[in-house]
């Protein structure tokens, strides 16, 4: 035992060494209260109300002396047992008195209505029968009882009991198959390797002629070699073209005495000249509307150095893009 004396009413709920043998027989009493509530389950006809108090005063005494979480597991799983059996028994006492009796019911309905039952009349006198039969009963008095229970107006889904009820059946719908039309049909446009060469061979052509013509002019200042003031697009392509010369180190690049950018065809370089130190050095060259149109107005260029070329066209498909 621990330190702490308990006694079975006032002791510590839980209690780690408690006695053995104590438990064991704590346990062995559970499983008896199992094995009863297991036959009254089996056997709930023949079993009353006081049986099941019975059991249930049986586990409250051995709950007492429950100071361990196994024992509190075993008393859990009795209780559910015992709540299971008092719920199929009131089930069971439900089905067994609830029966409706429809004759009855019919007789305490005229009676409330204002009939009388056959029993009563005079069974010598027709007349009387008749009188008995033909009598109006007074539906109001079932309506204002009915009206205290529900003011919901009765609709014809109340009346399931005397309308035909038929089954709807899902009609499944085909869809029509969608046909497509051929000669709508659009394709991507392909792309051969032909017109990949025309336009690779387009554009040595033009290096080759920006080279040529600066070759002829001599050392010339940028904007008024590659701006065309008749065309921006063929000033920006100027620009490109002229990008491969300075880039193969055939044209150099450089300001004069008055600042401003010259270009000028030049020896290649070698590569004892890289040797040497010689270094390669690359510039981005913005080219916009706005100054375009700022060096046409500066230097005055009216006519383009570079000769405007006309407009080439690829074929691209069935469709020819310039």
């Amino acid at each position: 035992m621990s330190d702490i004396e308990m006694d079975n009413t006032n002791g510590l709920p839980y209690d780690p060494d408690q006695d053995a043998e104590e438990k064991r027989a704590l346990r062995r009493e559970y499983r008896a209260i199992h094995k009863n509530v297991e036959g009254i389950r089996q056997n709930l006809r023949d079993c009353t109300i006081d049986n099941l108090a019975d059991t249930v005063k049986r586990v409250d005494q051995a709950f007492h002396k429950v100071k361990n979480t196994t024992e509190a597991t075993l008393d859990s799983s009795v209780l559910l047992q015992l709540t299971a059996s008092h719920a199929q028994m009131a089930r069971t006492l439900k089905s067994g008195s609830g029966a409706f009796d429809m004759d009855e019911y019919l007789s305490k309905l005229v009676t409330f209505m204002g009939g009388h039952k056959l029993d009563n009349h005079n069974p010598d006198d027709p007349d009387a029968e008749d009188a008995l039969l033909d009598a109006p009963l007074e539906w109001d008095l079932i309506g204002r009882r009915a009206l205290a229970k529900s003011r919901r107006v009765p609709v014809v889904g109340f009346m399931l009991g005397p309308l035909s009820i038929e089954q709807k059946k899902r009609t499944t719908q085909k869809r029509a198959k969608l046909e497509k039309n051929k000669a709508d049909e659009r394709k991507p446009q392909e792309i051969r390797e032909e017109d990949i060469e025309r336009s690779v061979n387009e554009t040595t052509k033009n290096v080759v002629t920006l080279e040529s013509i600066l070759g002829e002019t001599g050392a010339i200042n940028l904007f008024r070699f590659v701006v065309n003031p008749k065309s921006f697009a063929q000033s920006v392509e100027n620009m490109f073209y002229l990008s491969f010369l300075i880039r193969d180190g055939k044209v150099a690049l450089d300001t004069d005495e008055e600042g401003e950018p010259t270009i000028f065809c030049c020896a290649q370089p070698s590569p004892e000249d890289f040797a040497d130190g010689l270094r390669k050095r690359q510039i981005v060259f913005e080219l916009d509307v706005a100054t375009w149109k700022r060096a046409i107005e500066v230097f005055e260029i009216t006519e383009p150095t570079i000769p405007t070329r006309t407009t080439s066209k690829t074929k691209i498909g069935n469709k020819w893009y310039g």
